[in-house]
């Protein structure tokens, strides 16, 4: 098992060098030259953020001091996100790189034929006839009244001395072909012109989708009817919060944001659905302060997600409760209308803290609607087998980076949004904030505003 994990970890890393130098020779090398400070500076600055990106993930997880997490965080996070986006943006100009070399052919074959031959002196057609062959006669008409300076005297006209004679020797130039170093030059051009696109679509790409997650998550409204939900309970809003993700990026600015967000669309009850920090409660807790101010009639709870069994799940368990939140550990409440039941996370499993479901669902009355909070999506096949009619959970960021939706996609049984199994519908948020680099692209950040819809109404 370690033989293969070494191996596995070797050809990642294999992986990453080759597709890095890749972008440095596209980036670098192949819009210079040859050797010089440019190509150096590239080298620096690719080895130098991966430094910076491995620095930053091996802090957080090892809980190093948390000024030295700041400082390496948001360099070494966005580098990661900038990487993937250099990469991709370079891989499509292996699109463009052929298209634009073939049109720049074109268009120089082009001014070539519409070009006109070049007109030569009588000197320089003189200095082209092979040897042994007579010069062309005048054409000329010569004036009538010119005196004819060799008429019947047999001797040639001298020439005239402000005249060089052509050396019979050297030969004139011909039309001056195309310099050899059109084709290099034009190469050079396609890579700086695909190069600098690339750079600029990827910088722009990660710009935008930082700046959507430091604005802020956006609110989505979605109705979801239950079965056995009564009349009185119809409209009942549940703000899904997940995936906030405090850590030395997102820090108490942000949740504030979350909170001022979550207030103003006045739910009736606030499920925080686990991954809420990435660090300690000692580094964390001014950050998850505003998390006090958090507004509903029936209260706000909270569920553990897997960050929070790398931070220190317990502490933080009893930190939102100091705070005002409701932790459901394995536990269920009944509401006037449903029974709201959470579960942990299977990451807890490692620490004896794992999911419970016959403690949390086991006894409970099945003619009563049920809500269950669970932080991931693969928690629900246990959801079905308990007669849970509705799971919340996050998790999957929705992806978070294109293309990583893909992968997202096939490790979980729901991306994001609602779909049903069976009796049950799983809802799964994108969630309000980010892991690592704090940029989102194709994956928006979201509150969810879940309203409940009695089918007796």
């Amino acid at each position: 098992m370690v033989v293969v994990f070494a191996l596995v970890a070797l050809a990642v890393v294999g992986v990453i060098a080759t597709a890095n130098w890749y972008v440095w020779r596209r980036l670098f090398r192949d819009t210079t030259r040859g050797p010089g400070p440019v190509r150096r500076v590239g080298a620096v600055v690719i080895a130098g953020g991966w430094v910076l990106a491995v620095g930053a993930l091996v802090a957080e997880r090892t809980g190093a001091p948390f000024p030295l997490q700041q400082i390496l965080a948001w360099p070494g996070f966005l580098w990661l996100a900038l990487s993937i986006y250099l990469l991709l943006a370079v891989l499509a100009g292996e699109v463009v790189r052929p298209l634009l070399r073939r049109f720049l052919e074109r268009r120089a074959a082009g001014r070539r034929q519409a070009e006109p031959e070049p007109r030569t002196s009588p000197v320089e057609d003189a200095a082209r006839i092979p040897a042994g062959t007579a010069p062309p006669k005048a054409t000329e008409t010569p004036d009538a009244d010119a005196p004819d300076a060799d008429a019947g005297t047999g001797t040639p006209t001298a020439p005239d001395p402000g005249t060089a004679a052509p050396d019979p020797g050297t030969a004139a130039p011909a039309t001056a072909p195309e310099s050899p170093l059109a084709l290099p030059s034009r190469r050079l051009f396609v890579s700086r012109v695909v190069a600098g696109a690339a750079a600029a679509a990827a910088v722009g790409t990660v710009g935008y989708g930082t700046y959507g997650v430091l604005n802020g998550p956006s609110v989505k409204r979605v109705t979801v009817p239950l079965a056995k939900l009564p009349r009185a309970a119809h409209g009942f809003r549940i703000a899904v919060v997940s995936d906030i993700h405090l850590g030395p990026v997102l820090g108490r600015g942000f949740a504030q944001k979350v909170v001022d967000t979550v207030n103003s669309t006045q739910p009736d009850l606030i499920a925080v659905v686990g991954d809420l920090v990435d660090g300690s409660v000692k580094d964390l807790g001014p950050a998850a302060a505003p998390l006090a101010g958090l507004r509903a009639r029936h209260g706000a709870y909270f569920v553990t997600g897997n960050h929070e069994y790398f931070s220190g799940a317990e502490q933080w368990v009893a930190e939102v409760r100091r705070l005002g939140l409701i932790p459901l550990e394995n536990a269920r409440t009944e509401l006037p209308h449903f029974d709201l039941a959470g579960v942990n996370d299977v990451a807890g499993e490692d620490e004896g803290q794992g999911p419970d479901y016959a403690k949390a669902l086991g006894d409970r009355d099945r003619a009563r609607a049920c809500v269950l909070l669970a932080h991931q999506p693969v928690m629900i096949h246990d959801a079905v087998d308990h007669g849970v009619d509705l799971q919340l959970s996050g998790h999957t960021h929705g992806g978070q980076l294109w293309p990583g939706n893909l992968i997202a996609g096939a490790a979980n049984p729901t991306l994001a949004g609602l779909e049903r199994y069976g009796d049950t519908q799983l809802y799964v948020s994108r969630g309000a904030g980010a892991w690592g680099p704090p940029t989102r692209v194709g994956a928006e950040s979201d509150i969810t505003v879940i309203e409940l819809a009695s089918r007796q109404a």
